[in-house]
């Protein structure tokens, strides 16, 4: 019924009414009715009970007994806030928990179930992924991160994750990594020595090869015990063990970039293996035959001396952050330099003479220190290295690089620094000419010997950026003709069938029957015919001259088209043009893996040293080379 004009609405119906009037619009109230709470439905003509100032009921009357009048009561009230929700349901709707429910949502997963495997395989691979102490899962902090995220799961042990869990990953990482080696022809590798902080020597092996979709992959195979003296021979058995232990033929190794310790050299000599020189650890080597000239010397102690001073004392750091603000200087800090790394040293001295000024400064307010001031002299000296020096820098991080291809820039590299970047220019002081002369005489000389100067032609070749390009006349002749051959050998190997369980079978068989065995292969051979189709295929390129040709004919393709831009990834241009190239694309696949530097296994041992840290020196062997391997592998 409507409402009178008169009647006395009470407050809260009148709220009501203004706030969700979409829903008056189907209900009605008298004036006896007003004070007793209860309105009439228009459409039955059935009370309502309206007991609380809501109209949850009056909602629930038309969804239960009149749902078109609901519906359209549900766009009107739409309409009227199109940005708010939907009306509610009423309480009513949701149904009341069960004992069995409440008494399962505390209940913890059983070992058995997925739950549990899902959220310990993820704690496992956290643990090795981020080199973290075992001990971890059973500190408070961590129980109660876990509790917070699923009050139901109960994180086990250490001692399951140690004996259990992390041995169990590195088996399913080390079958998948095995069988995807299985697939490669050819890989390259790197090694290197290293002893822990407990002093336990280490042997690191590392491989890289190029997969079928032309990916470069690097991965570390062990970094396994070796308490044996580290003699070549020694060195060299460890080598073909660790190759043995992942049914690795020794065959299919490339090359193995290593350093220049003399055991390792010998090693691989013993071997008979391919060794390529580390590209880093030949530049410091010509860098620190560079640097011995008494100047140098006693520049370098005084720059030394300097930093040392700031390193150790916060007052002369605070003293030095004024002085740069007051000559405009950048707010560096000064820089420490390692021994066996050329380039921190360059960047210390780099920053020594960036902040020279603000230097002086601050040493002559200090009269303790005074006598640190350097000389004009040492400051020049300083320049001059700097200025040899400080180009070389980009050159030793990109070709330590585990993601692309860095064998073939070598010769291009080394053809950059005599023509440009270490080639003696005119305002050059004398100490700056004799480091650029010195260090290209030594990078010069050592990429030549033991056919290194060969392969470096060869995978220059290989990348299409380069081709011959670096190669003199005599070098295009002698590497054409020694991909010519490469490629009539691996055609050959491919060609020669190898006896399986099979053919034997089948030879068996064969001798067994004797003459009724020939009968019926001539038989076979005279009901054979053939389809005429067969007259118009291709004849394939057989033995002798037709397989020469064929290669001679692909190689010089190759050649006759132009080079590709300089930032082109190679591996993309092989993968597309692979169709076109098939026999020197197994080519590219063999050589273009090889790794310019020894870094991916110094990149080892510093997971190793975050292995091995000082609250974990008591980690057995085993466990080092398990947590460095995933480390390492996981993905």
């Amino acid at each position: 019924m409507d409402t009178p004009a008169d009647a006395p609405a009470s407050d809260d119906l009148v709220q009501r009414r203004g706030s969700t009037s979409v829903v008056w619009k189907y209900f009605g109230f008298e004036k006896t009715d007003v004070t007793q709470k209860v309105v009439l439905c228009k459409v039955c003509r059935k009370p309502v009970a309206t007991k609380s100032s809501s109209t949850t009921n009056l909602f629930h009357h038309l969804r239960t007994n009149h749902t078109k009048e609901y519906e359209e009561c549900q766009k009107l009230a739409a309409k009227e806030k199109p940005n708010s929700a939907k009306i509610p349901l009423p309480a009513a709707q949701h149904s009341q928990q069960t004992l069995a429910d409440s008494f399962n949502r505390k209940l913890p997963y059983e070992k058995k179930s997925s739950r549990w495997r899902d959220v310990t395989n993820a704690i496992t691979n956290y643990i090795a992924k981020e080199m973290v102490p075992i001990q971890v899962v059973e500190r408070e902090g961590f129980k109660q991160l876990v509790n917070t995220l699923d009050p139901r799961y109960t994180v086990p042990g250490r001692k399951y994750f140690s004996e259990t869990a992390l041995p169990n990953l590195y088996d399913s990482c080390r079958q998948t990594l095995m069988s995807e080696l299985q697939k490669v022809p050819h890989f390259a590798t790197t090694t290197d020595l290293w002893s822990s902080r407990t002093s336990e020597p280490y042997l690191s092996l590392t491989v890289h090869f190029i997969d079928e979709s032309w990916q470069l992959k690097s991965n570390c195979l062990q970094t396994s015990y070796f308490p044996d003296d580290h003699t070549g021979h020694t060195i060299a058995q460890g080598l073909k063990d660790a190759l043995a232990s992942w049914s690795l033929s020794e065959q299919r190794v490339v090359c193995m970039t290593t350093d220049s310790g003399a055991n390792v050299v010998s090693a691989l000599r013993i071997n008979n293996w391919m060794r390529l020189p580390c590209f880093g650890h030949r530049l410091h080597i010509a860098i620190e035959r560079s640097m011995r000239d008494p100047r140098v010397d006693r520049a370098i102690g005084v720059c030394k001396k300097v930093v040392g001073a700031f390193s150790y004392s916060w007052k002369m750091k605070r003293a030095l952050c004024e002085a740069q603000d007051q000559f405009k200087l950048p707010q560096h800090k000064l820089i420490t330099e390692s021994a066996t790394r050329w380039g921190s040293r360059q960047r210390m001295i780099e920053r020594f003479v960036e902040q020279e000024k603000a230097i002086r400064h601050v040493l002559g307010e200090d009269k303790k220190r005074r006598h640190l001031i350097p000389t004009w002299q040492d400051v020049d000296v300083l320049e001059s290295v700097s200025k040899a020096l400080g180009p070389l820098l980009e050159f030793t991080d990109a070709l330590s690089g585990e993601q692309l291809v860095t064998v073939s820039y070598l010769k291009p590299v080394l053809a950059l620094f005599n023509s440009e970047v270490l080639a003696v220019k005119p305002n050059d002081t004398d100490l700056t000419k004799k480091i650029k002369e010195t260090i290209l005489q030594y990078l010069n000389t050592k990429y030549k010997e033991d056919n290194v100067g060969d392969l470096l032609s060869l995978t220059s070749t290989l990348d299409p950026r380069f081709k011959n390009r670096y190669n003199d006349e005599n070098e295009t002749t002698a590497i054409t003709s020694k991909i010519t051959t490469e490629l009539m050998t691996m055609a050959t190997e491919e060609d020669s069938p190898t006896p399986g369980p099979s053919t034997a079978a089948a030879q068996g068989t064969a001798s067994a029957g004797g003459a009724s065995g020939d009968d019926d292969t001539r038989e076979a051979a005279k009901k054979a015919k053939k389809s005429f189709g067969s007259y118009f295929k291709k004849q394939e390129v057989g033995e002798g001259d037709s397989l020469a040709t064929a290669i001679e004919k692909e190689l010089k393709s190759y050649l006759m088209i132009p080079e590709v831009d300089s930032d082109i990834n190679p591996l993309e241009w092989w993968k597309s043009q692979e169709v076109n190239f098939p026999r020197l694309g197994k080519l590219a696949k063999k050589y273009l893996c090889i790794p310019a530097s020894s870094s991916p296994s110094e990149r080892a041992f510093s997971t190793g040293g975050n292995v091995v840290t000082c609250h974990r020196a008591a980690l057995k062997p085993d466990a080092v080379d398990r947590l460095v391997f995933l480390a390492h592998n996981l993905k």
